[in-house]
């Protein structure tokens, strides 16, 4: 009748009846006997811990990964469970594994990562905000201020929960746009460096160089860079030579160039406290 009860108890075929090994592990020194023991014991659970990891499949973790942190809880389970406390080993182990595998996801799993008062926030707004929609059957998301309500929690509070449920998983720059049918991506969206920002900044650092100069050598060095004239059309309307020109654009230059290089740059100005 005992054995009968038990079968009735058990709801899957992956919890062997180990009570005996138990005992004689909990009885051993530690030594490579007991080693063996333990690794026997862990063998025979395995499925269970694999079970239990297999419920967290659809979280973006793969599951070969899952399997292995539940088989790190199950190793805890075996080398603490105590069977003269009284309890079976499945009741104990049960609530170990699944604790390995919520620690894996709180602390691993976030792309972004935040703190963990965060993440908890994070938990209960959207275990709030699951519960309402069941609920209410409201076919638009619950508002903040009925989600702080529900979770007993400020309106900041949800709003930060809110905030943290897209810190879970990042989106590649590389994904294409939700209706794009031409392969455009995020990244297509963002914005790149202006490659003429430093011809802005190169412009208006020579400006009052510029106007330090003779007016002819302002009018030579407008004529030839910006109405793109050459220095043989430059020394026939101003009536000079084209060597002349040539020395003159080339000295005005050099004098540009030491005047920007030897402007003081502007000192950091402490801020008041």
């Amino acid at each position: 009748m005992s054995a009968t009860c038990a079968g009735a108890r058990r709801r899957h075929d992956d919890t062997p009846d180990t009570a005996a090994d138990f005992e004689r592990l909990a009885a051993m020194a530690e030594g490579p006997e007991r080693e063996a023991l333990a690794e026997k014991l862990v063998e025979a659970w395995l499925p269970m811990a694999h079970r239990l990891a297999r419920r967290y499949r659809n979280r973006g973790e793969n599951l070969e990964d899952l399997e292995q942190v539940a088989a790190l809880g199950l190793v805890k389970a075996v080398d603490r469970y105590d069977p003269q406390r009284g309890g079976a080993f499945q009741p104990y182990a049960i609530p170990t594994i699944v604790g390995e595998l919520k620690r894996h996801f709180r602390d691993c799993a976030w792309d972004v990562h935040v703190p963990r008062r965060v993440q908890e926030l994070r938990n209960k707004v959207r275990a709030t905000i699951q519960e309402l929609a069941t609920a209410e059957g409201a076919d638009r998301s619950p508002t903040v201020a009925r989600v702080a309500e529900a979770a007993g929690m400020s309106e900041e509070d949800v709003l930060t929960g809110m905030e943290a449920i897209d810190s879970f998983r990042s989106l590649s720059l590389d994904a294409e746009l939700a209706g794009a049918d031409d392969g455009y991506s995020l990244a297509d969206t963002l914005g790149r460096p202006e490659a003429r920002y430093e011809t802005v900044v190169a412009r208006e650092s020579v400006k009052p160089c510029l106007h330090r100069l003779p007016e002819r050598e302002q009018r030579i060095l407008y004529l030839r860079f910006f109405r793109d004239m050459t220095q043989a059309g430059i020394a026939e309307e101003l009536g000079i030579s084209q060597m002349h020109v040539s020395r003159l654009i080339s000295r005005s230059c050099h004098t540009i160039r030491k005047q920007v290089e030897a402007e003081p740059q502007p000192e950091n100005v402490p801020v008041p406290v």
